[in-house]
């Protein structure tokens, strides 16, 4: 199977399981990977996700090129049609938070898989490239415009104009991850960040997200008068409730996401 999906105390692990591709996108997997988002934006059992690559090379070294031939449909068709969603980020819209977890190679379309998500932790052998330019492209999948919002512009051009491959300690340095551990940690480091996310009041989680992503485009009187008005949605709720009579009673919260 070109993807696995595990469901683990509320961690939805989705892992791109073709090591022996550097677990390059081929059409099949893209297909699941949209059905993956699908499943766990749809499952109330899922809190959170981590998305993570098969094996110790590569967490995805893009799209798989032997495979992966142009569209029979126009881009309009594409765009306007009504077809099955084909751009490779669809269904990570979701408000649940996605982790990644990078083991090794991220380069094109892998990278921008990372940039989509909502945190990264690296491995230390983990390298990371957007080398579109240096075969008369670009990058297709919101890496012109993650990057530099991420990391700044500077940093940014040096790295989508150059097409240059960085290390996990240089992506650290640029914030373009979050933490550099060792490859034999990895999984574990990021499942015990999103086990601590899905303890979490789950409305609260996605709450968060939400005004995080949204509120990047907004002017800031907008950003905080739409956090206040978040906060007055949520003061009412079952899980705000629980949240302080667990507080009180001295005991974990047991959270319903109402």
């Amino acid at each position: 199977m070109p993807l696995l999906y595990e469901l683990r105390a509320g961690v939805a692990i989705v892992t791109l399981n073709r090591p022996e591709a550097m677990n390059a996108i081929d059409p099949d997997t893209r297909l699941e990977l949209h059905a993956a988002w699908q499943r766990a934006a749809g499952d109330d059992a899922v809190r959170c996700v981590v998305l993570t690559g098969a094996g110790d090379k590569a967490f995805c070294t893009g799209s798989d090129l032997k495979k992966t031939m142009p569209p029979k449909e126009s881009h309009a068709q594409l765009t306007f049609g009504g077809t099955a969603p084909s751009h490779l980020l669809s269904g990570m819209e979701m408000d649940k938070p996605i982790l990644c977890a990078i083991n090794g190679y991220a380069m094109g379309a892998g990278m921008e898989l990372a940039l989509a998500c909502d945190l990264r932790i690296a491995s230390e052998n983990a390298q990371f490239a957007l080398p579109e330019v240096r075969l008369g492209s670009i990058p297709g999948a919101g890496g012109t415009q993650r990057l530099p919002r991420l990391i700044g512009q500077s940093d940014a051009m040096l790295l989508l104009l150059t097409g240059a491959r960085i290390d996990a300690q240089e992506a650290l340095r640029l914030r373009l991850v979050s933490r550099v551990v060792p490859r034999a940690r990895l999984l574990d480091e990021v499942l015990g960040i999103a086990a601590q996310i899905a303890q979490n009041a789950p409305l609260s989680v996605r709450a968060v997200k939400r005004l995080v992503r949204d509120g990047q485009d907004m002017p800031m009187d907008r950003a905080l008068a739409l956090e206040s008005h978040v906060f007055g949605l949520l003061r009412d709720t079952g899980d705000r409730l629980e949240g302080r009579r667990a507080f009180q009673e001295k005991r974990p919260p047991v959270y319903h996401g109402r």
